[in-house]
């Protein structure tokens, strides 16, 4: 069976990617195939179920800096399309949407169904062929046409896009055709910790600094404690651009929290001497002088072993040190990782070297593009690993409609 395009992998960039070339191209109908039942299952489930659409930040220097891998590369791309053109495609397409306080983008449905719709629609409106339940099992190139050998059928076209996400399979079917692929390592995980300064907080949040003791890496945000250890946006960001480093020390390393962002431990013991000056027989155990939550505040004054009974008039310098470090320094043995087996983000791919970021198009294969997360480029929570879907797909769409 001769298509002029076939498309491998029916998520957010392929499908996409399908999309643009009809668009652009009546007389193209790209065939989508498609390993699973269904198409766009990762749309379905992301954001929570909302799926969080791209991210409210307008400026391609800026959006760029959300990347940890790929953040030189997409300059280009989002220069010629960015995350107010993917709202106003959508918003064309019927899908209303709204921007949260932090930046992130949902459709007002608040309910990924409203995108997953939308796609599907383009997709008979422009009568786009799609294969499911079909997984590659070669790639080759024979005669000027790409070859794709499923479990089903054999396909052939001139032109080849690669959007099949954080897939081993392919990356393997990719190597053999010796295209170069960094090995991929999990990325945006959580960090597991058991420690008796966190027992008994789960769910509790708040603002944190975040760093690793061994390595120049830092993180600043929410920062939530969970039954397991800490997540939230501050851990999130930590993992992504520290995920090949924490990936070598086995996930076995040493973090250290400052609770009040950016004090220091002599700034912050300053503050406390000074309070102790001005509370008197007020009890340090309950009465808070930093604005961390009551729980964590308890639990770190417990942790330096400072009497539940103890005066802001009795306590020490000594015991005041020891809180000044805990609440500013506070270390913590990390003993491995738990990561959303839903929404499971890789750093790795195909090697972003190879790329023509202007075509998307391989520069070691002809015809052969590649978009979305099959690239070595990932990117933190929030909506960016879905403008990098978009934007890829759209770069190699008009690339594509235009040159066949």
């Amino acid at each position: 069976m001769h298509h002029d395009i076939i498309i491998l992998g029916g998520g957010a960039s392929g499908v996409f990617t399908a999309i643009q070339i009809a668009e652009m191209n009546s007389q193209l109908r790209p065939l989508i195939i498609e390993r699973s039942k269904t198409l766009l299952n990762k749309v379905k489930i992301s954001g929570g179920g909302r799926c969080n659409v791209t991210h409210a930040e307008f400026i391609p220097q800026d959006l760029t800096k959300n990347y940890p891998r790929g953040e030189r590369e997409l300059l280009g791309p989002f220069h010629q399309f960015m995350t107010g053109d993917m709202m106003a495609w959508l918003e064309q397409n019927q899908v209303a949407l709204k921007i949260e306080e932090d930046g992130r983008v949902f459709p007002t449905s608040d309910d990924s169904q409203s995108i997953i719709d939308c796609f599907l629609n383009a997709l008979n409106r422009y009568k786009i062929p799609v294969q499911t339940q079909e997984a590659a099992t070669q790639i080759r190139y024979e005669n000027n046409l790409w070859q794709v050998r499923t479990s089903r059928n054999t396909y052939t076209c001139k032109k080849i896009v690669v959007a099949t996400g954080s897939s081993s399979k392919i990356w393997e079917l990719l190597s053999q055709l010796n295209i170069a692929i960094v090995s991929p390592v999990p990325s945006l995980f959580t960090f597991n910790v058991k420690d008796n300064r966190i027992l008994n907080l789960a769910g509790l949040s708040t603002q944190a600094h975040i760093k690793l003791r061994d390595f120049p890496l830092d993180a600043y945000g929410p920062l939530l404690i969970t039954h397991w250890g800490l997540s939230g946006p501050a851990v999130l960001k930590l993992s992504a651009w520290g995920a090949r480093h924490l990936h070598e020390k086995n996930y076995q390393f040493v973090i250290e929290v400052n609770w009040l962002e950016n004090s220091t431990t002599s700034s912050c013991l300053e503050l406390l001497l000074g309070k102790k000056q001005v509370l008197g027989k007020q009890k340090v155990h309950t009465h808070s002088v930093v604005d961390i939550p009551k729980r964590l505040w308890q639990s770190l004054v417990a942790y330096c072993q400072i009497d539940k009974e103890c005066s802001w008039a009795e306590i020490t310098k000594k015991e005041l040190n020891k809180l000044a470090e805990c609440l500013t320094a506070s270390q913590f043995n990390i003993q491995g990782k738990s990561t959303f087996k839903d929404e499971f983000v890789t750093a790795g791919g195909v090697e972003l070297k190879t790329i023509n970021f202007k075509s998307m198009e391989s520069k070691t294969h002809k015809n052969m593009y590649f978009t979305g997360e099959v690239l070595n480029i990932d990117a933190i929570t929030g909506g960016f690993n879905f403008q990098n879907a978009w934007t890829t797909a759209y770069i190699a769409a008009k690339h594509i409609a235009h040159e066949i």
